[in-house]
């Protein structure tokens, strides 16, 4: 199950986010984002990924297709997962697609549907036309026109991804909280029990393992319940 969790490095600098490493065992995958890849650089990313770590590239790249398919081929090489927003349209995806497999070992592409801090409310008044779930469903048939590997999405619409675009196709899941009730800025969550059972792939977990008193007993208590 440790395969399973991509660990959010969401911290402002790589002493910080190191800090937190070496409390937890190797293995783990872990996440790095805009916060830590614009202080630290995509030299940071080689480093983690050189002490064995698989490195979850979260940059969200959305723009138009040529600056798309230069922005996957300047990563794609340093990372096991990169992604993009699937709001850009079939022809930016498919420049990502494209741009990703110009490497010896492709990483894994995946799109962003429907951002999890968004409620069914947030999605409204932002322009949605129609609800969260429908939103997804054509968002995750959009990736997988496009080549794809699997999609971004909240734990509960990742069984519905499931049955639409295959088995095979990946589910990424933030949003995971180790109490239903406990959200923070995020609204559409699960425990990782759930997550599990609604067939997320990878869960991407940050504050419930990074704010918590002791990481790697956090961390011991999420493997439990999954394997549960």
């Amino acid at each position: 199950m440790l395969d399973r969790i991509y660990l959010a490095l969401d911290f402002p600098n790589k002493t910080e986010a190191n800090n937190l490493l070496r409390e937890l065992p190797k293995g783990l995958g872990v996440k790095i984002g805009l916060e830590l890849f614009l202080k630290e650089g995509l030299n940071y990313v080689k480093e983690v990924r050189n002490l064995g770590y698989n490195v979850f590239l979260d940059l969200k790249f959305h723009d138009i297709p040529r600056t798309v398919y230069g922005a996957v081929l300047q990563v794609a090489g340093f990372c096991d997962i990169v992604n993009v927003h699937a709001s850009g349209g079939l022809e930016m995806l498919q420049a990502a697609k494209e741009a990703s497999l110009k490497v010896e070992s492709p990483p894994k592409l995946i799109g962003v549907t429907v951002l999890t801090s968004l409620s069914e409310a947030n999605w409204q008044s932002v322009g949605g036309a129609q609800t969260i779930v429908r939103a997804v469903e054509k968002r995750a048939l959009l990736c997988k026109e496009a080549g794809l590997d699997g999609v971004v999405c909240s734990p509960l619409e990742a069984k519905n991804i499931k049955n639409v675009c295959g088995s095979k196709f990946v589910t990424v899941t933030p949003g995971i909280r180790l109490e239903s009730g406990l959200k923070e800025d995020q609204k559409r969550t699960a425990t990782p029990k759930e997550a599990i059972n609604m067939s997320c792939d990878y869960l991407v977990i940050g504050r419930p393992i990074t704010k918590a008193t002791d990481p790697a007993k956090a961390l011991n208590a999420i493997l439990r319940e999954m394997e549960s």
